[in-house]
């Protein structure tokens, strides 16, 4: 297993590494920028996985993925992160990644996402991708998320309020209140926000 590992921070980098080649007897190749990482890859040819940190010199964003994947000839290149953002795990894995690795994952799990996405597979922790958007979370009451699955649903004010016994009208008061506090226009774009943050 031939691995590309690009992370500007020395500790980092030299930590995954070690336990990349001494617990899953890969070769990993190392350094540390993008530029860097495009160079070795034309000269050495194509790595079975690239893991490529989202912060270092010359990503980006997403563009330094889109040209290493160019670089590696389409095949898996994940993205090393030392911060946990699903919308960037989403992001990230629309763009084409095979991959989103948290840097705190435990040593055992990186080898084993390095197999999954070097078999073809698609990684991400499925614990943190689950995950619901915590400020929408706490921001929300019960019985709010009560009426927001039932937006979700596509019922109507007077079938969630016939399912969840209340008046109409408090349903109405309660998906008007909960359209401000997601700051969507109206019904339709609160249950679009709610599957995009995975709400319910």
């Amino acid at each position: 297993m031939r691995i590309l590992l690009a992370d500007d921070h020395d500790l980092v980098r030299e930590a995954i590494a070690a336990f990349l080649k001494s617990e899953g007897g890969a070769d990993v190749t190392m350094v540390g920028t993008l530029e860097e990482a495009i160079e070795t890859a034309e000269k050495q040819g194509s790595f079975d996985l690239v893991l490529l940190d989202y912060n270092m010199p010359g990503m980006n964003g997403l563009e330094g993925l889109r040209k290493m994947i160019t670089v590696n000839e389409s095949r898996p290149v994940a993205i090393l992160s030392g911060t946990t953002s699903r919308e960037l795990a989403e992001e990230a894995i629309s763009a084409g990644a095979a991959g989103y690795v948290p840097k705190t994952l435990a040593s055992k799990s990186m080898i084993s996402a390095a197999r999954f996405m070097v078999a073809g597979e698609i990684f991400a922790p499925f614990n943190f991708m689950r995950q619901r958007d915590d400020a929408a979370s706490d921001l929300l009451t019960d019985r709010e998320f009560d009426v927001l699955r039932g937006i979700c649903r596509g019922q109507s004010n007077k079938e969630i309020a016939r399912d969840l016994d209340l008046h109409e009208a408090t349903v109405k008061l309660h998906a008007k209140t909960l359209c401000r506090k997601l700051a969507a226009k109206n019904r339709t774009h609160a249950a679009m926000i709610a599957r995009d943050r995975n709400l319910v």
